[in-house]
């Protein structure tokens, strides 16, 4: 499953599902919009914006590489409503060094929001790139820690 925002291309993000389902030995590959896959995070998603969920459950398989991977599992830990910077987040996978290649690894979520990349900011709070756009990212931002305040 691929999350695509309005600011990406759909056909780039199919090209790169089918070339890391091929990595790890599909050969073949059908891409459809499978309304009962979909129903769960879409609900979800839903959930989300209405201010009900503050963490997405939906099973997933993310395909990158291990440093993706562990990047994307930790941004999975970042408390709704609050951001980390890229350094923060460099440091806590013990490389303080590697913040262009976190960066990197953001720029590859394959489920923007269901991982939430968007809660990884620049040094003192600046809004850094994002898939969706940063108008977006402002916009997630704003709606979490709105949701977070409430009792």
């Amino acid at each position: 499953m691929a999350i695509v925002l309005p600011e990406q291309d759909l056909q780039a993000v199919e090209r790169k599902l089918v070339r890391c389902l091929a990595r790890s030995g599909v050969r073949h590959v059908v891409l459809r919009e499978e309304e009962r896959a979909l129903a769960d995070v879409r609900h979800q998603l839903w959930e989300y914006f209405a201010g009900l969920r503050r963490r997405f459950t939906v099973p997933v398989y993310l395909c990158g590489t291990p440093f993706q991977q562990r990047v994307w599992q930790l941004v999975g830990e970042i408390p709704f409503g609050t951001t980390w910077t890229y350094r923060e987040l460099a440091e806590r996978l013990g490389h303080p060094t590697a913040v262009r290649a976190v960066g990197a690894a953001l720029a590859a979520n394959p489920l923007p929001i269901v991982i939430p990349c968007h809660r990884v900011v620049g040094a003192r709070g600046a809004l850094r790139g994002y898939a969706g756009g940063l108008a977006l990212k402002e916009f997630l931002l704003t709606h979490e820690r709105a949701v977070a305040q409430r009792p």
